[in-house]
């Protein structure tokens, strides 16, 4: 026993001091080991399970991230493999048409003759100086214009006298028109249809706010190219190319469609506003189905419900994508 007084001693190197009488630790022992305030073992934290919910949530992110990147990669990489594969066979149709004359030339029907409807090809255009060659198709959609080139439907067709329209996107789908900028004046324009070659020779490109070209002379063609204006995918106006018809001129049939009576969605710079209403209940489906993954995930774990759902949301997304993109405008 200490006598009063006299200080307690010092405990060695290594002792732990006792603990006071009654003293206890987390799990009632006098000697347990509580972590000091601030130390490692005192930051650490006890990692919990992620609830249902949290993992949901997850999920559904997860989902919508990869719908966004699939669009993103739907109107650019894949859009341009589409197109690709759209131009090739349908140039592989029109070949064998032009070669047995059967190629259609007007919109009014014609026997032992094709007839011209929307969304037929039925011409080929060719700038040389562009290394281009694409298909053209019959009326100008979003829809029609996601397969390559569309020729307006209130206008006679390329080679006929008068003027003759084709549109063009400048980005999405391949974007074969995204060089039509670079076309000088007294470059040539070459067009293949079921009357023959016809030849074109470019007077000029002009934006909004430029002089219109003289008129047509009587019995003349000219062809008018239009596409977007600006930087892809984010245009700001419409650019044309106009070039009068140095071969000679074809006769004309009857344009499909009146001027005033052409549909709005085949404007330039037109949205396809039949694409809505498939949007929504593909949207509605794919919503449903995005649900159902992220409750299988919950339930059944990452793997199982990846390895069901992918395919089928992936089938969805393409549908929604190709939807949503004719609700842009068509020339880009």
């Amino acid at each position: 026993m200490t006598p009063a007084g006299t200080p307690a001693p010092v405990a060695e190197l290594g002792e732990r001091p006792a603990a006071p009488s009654g003293a206890g630790g987390p799990w009632g022992h006098p000697y347990a080991f509580v972590p000091e305030a601030g130390s490692e073992a005192g930051r650490a934290r006890v990692t919990r399970p992620a609830g249902p919910g949290l993992r949901v949530a997850g999920a559904a992110l997860s989902i919508l991230a990869a719908l966004l990147l699939g669009f993103v990669a739907d109107v650019g990489l894949l859009g341009h493999v589409r197109h690709v594969r759209d131009r090739q066979v349908d140039y592989a149709d029109l070949r064998g048409e032009l070669a047995n004359g059967v190629a259609p030339v007007g919109a009014a029907p014609m026997e032992g003759v094709k007839q011209l409807a929307p969304g037929v090809p039925f011409a080929v255009l060719e700038i040389p100086r562009l290394h281009l060659r694409e298909v053209v198709d019959e009326g100008t959609t979003a829809r029609t214009l996601s397969r390559g080139l569309g020729h307006r439907r209130d206008t006679p067709l390329p080679g006929q006298a008068g003027v003759s329209v084709i549109m063009g996107r400048q980005g999405m789908y391949g974007g074969p028109f995204r060089n039509l900028d670079g076309l000088h004046e007294g470059w040539t324009i070459k067009v293949t249809t079921g009357q023959g070659t016809h030849t074109y020779r470019v007077i000029g490109v002009r934006r909004a706010g430029d002089p219109q070209p003289q008129a047509v002379a009587q019995g003349g063609g000219r062809l008018t190219l239009i596409t977007a204006d600006g930087t892809p995918f984010m245009p700001w106006g419409i650019l044309r190319v106009d070039a009068d018809l140095i071969s000679p001129a074809q006769p004309a049939s009857a344009p499909a469609v009146a001027a005033a009576a052409l549909p709005d969605d085949e404007k330039p710079m037109a949205v396809q506003k039949s694409a809505w209403l498939p949007l929504v209940l593909l949207g509605q489906a794919l919503v449903a189905a995005a649900a159902l993954l992220a409750w299988a995930h919950a339930r059944w774990g990452r793997r199982h419900a990846w390895v069901v759902g992918v395919p089928v949301l992936g089938v969805l997304g393409l549908l929604v994508a190709d939807n949503a993109a004719l609700l842009l405008p068509n020339l880009m």
